[in-house]
């Protein structure tokens, strides 16, 4: 897989925004990602060197729309953990 198949996009959430102060970062990924590729990709993509990463598989939601059923989407997140050593991830492009 290509790194930007891997990562999906960043989740911008009150948690994982007060989690950024401590360098953890939290992307969804693509379902079919192992811990390996994620490090690999966050590693290439933003220059940085990931100390952990720890994995959550989300399970698809039943919802209801009148009397049609259906499931929300199954999801996968990961939050990366930078070493002490690496530069911050700038996700809204803000300059220092």
């Amino acid at each position: 897989m290509d790194a930007r198949d891997v990562i999906l996009r960043p989740i911008i959430t009150e948690a994982s925004m007060y989690a950024m102060d401590d360098k953890k970062y939290t992307f969804e990924v693509n379902v079919r990602a192992k811990k390996t590729h994620i490090k690999k990709s966050v590693e290439e993509l933003f220059d940085v060197k990931v100390d952990k990463v720890n994995v959550i598989n989300t399970a698809p939601k039943p919802k209801r729309m009148g009397r049609y059923e259906g499931h929300t989407k199954k999801r996968k997140k990961a939050i990366v953990t930078l070493s002490a050593d690496s530069n911050d991830i700038q996700l809204f492009g803000e300059e220092e």
